[in-house]
């Protein structure tokens, strides 16, 4: 391979304007950003910008190494792009409660004092069976077994049964 052979001004110099890039960025982060979060759903423990934020980054830089921008300059704006926006809506979420409110929805209840909660179940498309699946996963038998259940706001579901040895005390655990 020559280096003669690089088109290096093709490389660096960009096809489309910088400010363009910037701006299908923003609108497509904010797409999918409100589409995951009326979702609600998420991939374990990432938050939804994180999972966006890891799919749009992969998107862009594949697009930039494979020449269907015409230059390196323009996936990295898009990159660059990408990740502020993130950055800035956690540094958002941390300023103002206001915003973390809607950043990241609070916990939803789907089991209070043993009884399952249909309305907010079938609000997150979650199954009666679905749930009792994840509480198994847990080592409860029962729903009557469980003080509270909620739907986490990283997707996660958490569950606080009564601690037979202290009472009515609560232990919390993860799913």
């Amino acid at each position: 391979m020559k280096f003669s052979a690089v088109d290096w001004h093709a490389m660096f110099v960009p096809t489309v304007s910088l400010a363009e890039i910037f701006l299908r960025g923003t609108a497509v982060y904010f797409l999918l950003y409100v589409i995951l979060r009326i979702l609600r759903r998420q991939a374990g423990a990432l938050g939804i910008s994180d999972l966006l934020v890891v799919v749009l980054i992969a998107d862009a830089a594949q697009n930039a190494m494979s020449s269907r921008y015409g230059s390196i300059t323009e996936g990295i704006v898009l990159v660059a792009t990408i990740a502020g926006w993130d950055y800035f809506l956690d540094w958002l979420g941390h300023r103002f409660p206001r915003v973390e409110r809607w950043l990241r929805p609070r916990p939803l209840a789907l089991v209070r004092d043993g009884r399952l909660l249909r309305r907010n179940m079938r609000q997150e498309l979650i199954t009666e069976e679905e749930l009792l699946g994840q509480l198994r996963e847990q080592g409860v038998a029962r729903v009557e077994d469980v003080a509270r259940c909620y739907l986490e706001a990283d997707g996660r579901i958490s569950v606080i049964c009564p601690d037979a040895k202290h009472g009515s005390n609560p232990r919390r655990q993860g799913l």
